[in-house]
């Protein structure tokens, strides 16, 4: 009742005032635009397209199974620009496919650098060979070789010891150095056994077996078909699969010359042209001898056993014999290795052949620098270390880590 009095109150107010309400209709009729079921808040989505759901999965999986293939190209962390790199895990060592190095000669007759496959994917092997044990020395080879490498997985080292795998405790001492490197003692036995059948006659004795064991290791181990052998005081200051991409063309032997004595400082030419116009030796070279040449630096070869002509350690038995040098020791490279190799072996970049002690500033531009450390003695009559003059190999070899190999 008060609603309703309070209500006809305010219309006559309104009437009074010369204002009408207006009447409100009693149902709102919906344009016939909106009229219908349409409810776009809870009617179902259009259903999609068959083919678009299955195509789409096969994308996804498309794009999942991409992540198991080996990668094509990488950045090198060094690099400012991040050139991107090709890169093929399974890159063949053997397989000539010319490439622009950091080891491309720069004088004419010298080795072209490839980029290489091996028979054996990935695998570099680098062969030394010890006298005597000496784990420092070993050591500062392994690390400055892998440290300088671009695939240090893919490097394998052969070290040829008098006691081969039966000495563990040296084995383990660099293992637990370097845990991921791939690394072998082998024994001496057989390549010993090789060099003592080949010099039977004659009593002769080899002077150094270091010279002559990388020509008899691939009769004695017939795996080790291409390798780097290496001496054992080698610091090594670049990346070694390089060197081991050399296109060796049609030569078995590829090593670095030193000039420091030339070839008529070795031998008696007199002598050496009366031994060229009577022998028929496939190892005598048809050509003349030239006074003025260099000799190869046995310290660093690259040697492909497939294409030897002949057998090497017989040549370099047979100069022996005809220069009449016995088993004389010699400070330099033995004549009859030079004799053996000359116009045989192809001429590596000058940055491989290995430097002595040279100024420091200048240690950078050399890619092999000798060992300037504390050496051991392999004499058995001497067991004391002869005093290193250098410290150029403690870079690769951290204070802790020799207290382990001298332990």
């Amino acid at each position: 009742m008060a609603a309703a009095s309070s209500s006809s109150h305010e219309t006559s107010l309104l009437s009074r005032a010369g204002i009408s309400r207006r009447a409100v209709a009693s149902a709102w009729k919906k344009p016939a635009s909106v009229r219908g079921s349409l409810n776009p808040d809870i009617d179902p989505p259009p259903k999609p397209w068959r083919v678009a759901q299955y195509l789409a999965l096969a994308f996804i999986l498309f794009l999942a199974m991409l992540q198991f293939r080996p990668p094509t190209h990488f950045r090198d962390p060094s690099d400012p620009f991040g050139t991107w790199i090709p890169h093929n895990s399974n890159f063949d060592l053997s397989s000539p496919t010319v490439t622009e190095g950091n080891l491309s000669s720069s004088n004419e007759g010298e080795s072209n650098i490839i980029s290489t496959g091996n028979a054996e994917p990935g695998m570099v092997h680098i062969v030394s060979w010890m006298d005597c044990l000496d784990l420092r020395m070993l050591a500062v080879l392994v690390n400055s070789t892998l440290s300088n490498s671009r695939y240090p997985e893919s490097i394998h080292f052969h070290i040829f010891t008098p006691e081969g795998d039966k000495d563990k405790v040296s084995y383990y001492k660099l293992k637990v150095l370097f845990p991921h490197s791939n690394l072998e003692f082998i024994g001496q036995e057989k390549v010993k056994g090789k060099l003592e059948t080949a010099t039977s006659v004659g009593g002769f004795v080899w002077p150094s077996l270091q010279e002559v064991a990388p020509f008899v290791i691939p009769s004695t181990h017939p795996f080790l078909k291409r390798f780097i052998y290496v001496s054992p005081d080698i610091i090594m200051k670049e990346r070694v699969e390089e060197l081991f991409g050399v296109d060796l063309s049609n030569y078995a032997v590829a090593a670095a010359e030193d000039c420091r004595i030339l070839l008529h400082e070795y031998v008696n030419f007199d002598i050496l042209d009366a031994i060229q116009r009577s022998a028929t030796k496939p190892w005598v070279s048809r050509k003349p001898y030239e006074k003025n040449a260099c000799v190869p630096d046995l310290s660093m070869l690259l040697i492909n056993s497939k294409k030897l002509e002949y057998d090497l350690v017989e040549a370099i038995l047979w100069w022996s014999k005809v220069l009449a040098m016995g088993n004389e020791r010699f400070n330099q490279t033995n004549p009859a290795f030079v004799l053996a190799l000359y116009d045989k072996s192809l001429k590596l970049s000058t940055a491989w052949k290995v430097r002595d002690r040279i100024p420091s500033k200048t240690n950078c531009e050399s890619n092999l620098l000798r060992f300037d450390g504390a050496r051991k003695a392999c004499s058995s009559e001497l067991n004391t270390r002869e005093l290193g003059f250098g410290d150029v190999w403690k870079q690769y070899l951290s204070t802790p880590s020799d207290r382990i190999l001298i332990s």
